[in-house]
């Protein structure tokens, strides 16, 4: 027996995926032209699909701040946080962090998914039950799993299910906690913050709330979806990435909880992992200025967004949320699905393919993540595209139906 037989399902839909077209595995952009452009397969390509919602990641002020901290302070810590990985940057972020969040204390980690594996570990354990969204992102479900805490799922984005879990497990000798995100990353919905939060409360929960890909782009000053509901007071943990709106690489935890900071001390992942090396911490911290500075980017992420919105059901595609930075479309199946991506990428645009089990309900969706950074023309570019591609697939019916 060979150790990978184990994969042969996986293996023989690995090779279905490949035999499509182009391999969404090892898609190759061998030359970027700014936040939203690049050259894939010798053709330029607009990117629909990176996360970079802000269009930081070109931003000069956060290019410059990097090569400076690179030039001083070398290439990487070569250490953990706990012995020589702590620079002055590391702790100059942390506070810039609680700052802008609006909390007492933050924590920064070497990515978002370690920022989410470390905190659900570290706050949970044997004694304890955690609540959390069925539709969990994968660094959730493992800090669930290392944490060693019962894990109780509720509905997606279900308050009433979230309260009736929350009464049949009542939890004697340990705590509860309840874990959901801002938006979530596969259908772009947004979570029901305010009657969670009032279940949360009703049964003295602690809520943990995963900012990844709302920080930035919701509240009046860009501290996500808990900002604009208007129930941050009632948020016990934030956890974020910087690998969406700050176009960097790294992740972050902050709460106003007076013993939060023993984390540090109890999270294994923060414990045992080289810290983010000097440039990148840099260059977050230049990212998280443009936002206090520049909200001009989360209005112009919201206009693209709305006519992106818009011209995708004008074209009749069936979507999945309310206008809003991640617009997934549903498609039947994943023959479908496969043949549209390959279509979009033939004609210059990338958007990601999301296909079971990696999504909700089962669901196929070609994912777009909308940019501050698109210009008007590219995004009626890629309108065009989408049109034409909506032709195509009502051809097929048609064709597949007279058969």
């Amino acid at each position: 027996m060979d150790i990978f037989d184990k994969y042969e399902g996986l293996a023989a839909r690995r090779a279905q995926l490949l035999g499509a077209g182009t391999d969404p595995f090892h898609l190759e952009i061998e030359e970027l032209h700014g936040p939203c452009e690049a050259t894939i397969a010798g053709r330029r390509t607009i990117l629909l699909g990176t996360n970079n919602y802000l269009g930081l990641t070109f931003d000069p002020a956060c290019i410059e701040a990097g090569v400076e901290a690179l030039r001083r302070c070398g290439t990487g810590t070569t250490g953990s946080r706990i012995a020589n990985g702590t620079y002055v940057g590391h702790r100059a972020l942390e506070a810039e962090l609680a700052a802008f969040m609006g909390r007492r204390a933050a924590i920064v980690f070497t990515t978002g998914y370690q920022a989410n594996l470390a905190t659900i570990a570290g706050l949970a354990g044997a004694k304890d039950t955690i609540f959390v969204d069925s539709d969990w992102h994968a660094s959730i479900f493992d800090g669930c799993r290392l944490s060693g805490a019962t894990v109780v799922r509720f509905r997606h984005n279900d308050p009433d299910d979230l309260d009736r879990r929350l009464e049949r497990n009542p939890t004697p000798g340990g705590v509860r906690l309840v874990i959901v995100e801002g938006l979530y990353s596969m259908l772009g919905d947004v979570a029901r913050l305010e009657e969670i939060v009032a279940v949360k409360k009703r049964y003295g929960a602690f809520l943990l709330l995963d900012e990844a890909h709302s920080m930035g782009v919701f509240g009046a000053r860009g501290r996500g979806v808990a900002e604009a509901q208007g129930v941050e007071a009632e948020v016990d943990f934030v956890v974020g990435t910087f690998s969406k709106s700050l176009g960097g690489v790294g992740g972050f935890a902050v709460s106003d909880h007076p013993r939060f900071e023993l984390l540090r001390v109890a999270a294994r992942p923060y414990m045992f992992t080289a810290s983010s090396g000097p440039a990148t911490i840099a260059s977050v911290r230049a990212a998280l200025a443009q936002i206090v500075a520049r909200p001009e980017l989360r209005e112009r992420i919201w206009a693209n967004a709305r006519r992106l919105h818009a011209g995708l059901a004008r074209a009749g595609f069936s979507l999945a949320a309310p206008p809003g930075p991640i617009l997934s479309i549903r498609l039947p199946d994943e023959q479908t699905a496969l043949l549209a991506w390959n279509r979009l990428l033939e004609a210059g645009v990338y958007v990601n393919l999301a296909l079971p089990p990696g999504t909700p309900g089962g669901v196929c969706l070609l994912r777009c993540s909308v940019s501050a950074a698109h210009t008007d023309e590219q995004i009626e570019t890629v309108l065009q595209r989408f049109a034409a591609l909506s032709a195509e697939l009502s051809r097929l019916e048609r064709a597949v139906a007279a058969e």
